[in-house]
């Protein structure tokens, strides 16, 4: 898998999130068409989806919090 330039990983992880190609290239200053070849580019080379998830909701960064004692299951 050939590694992806930056401007690559800004657009696959923008899509990925689910942002349009017109909400993308507003975002990052581009083109749609620039969005467009920069995504097909990634595509092509092989890119890997990675999930990104708002703050720790599965719990695994630490700061666990603790069970409540007084809660049974």
């Amino acid at each position: 898998v050939e590694k992806l330039s930056f401007r690559e990983r800004q657009v696959v992880a923008l899509k990925e999130m689910g942002y349009s190609n017109d909400e993308v290239a507003q975002r990052l200053g581009i083109s749609k068409g620039s969005v467009a070849t920069l995504y097909n580019r990634a595509k092509v080379k092989g890119y890997q989806v990675v999930i990104v998830l708002a703050g720790d909701p599965l719990g695994i960064l630490g700061d666990v919090p603790e069970e409540d004692p007084s809660k049974e299951d």
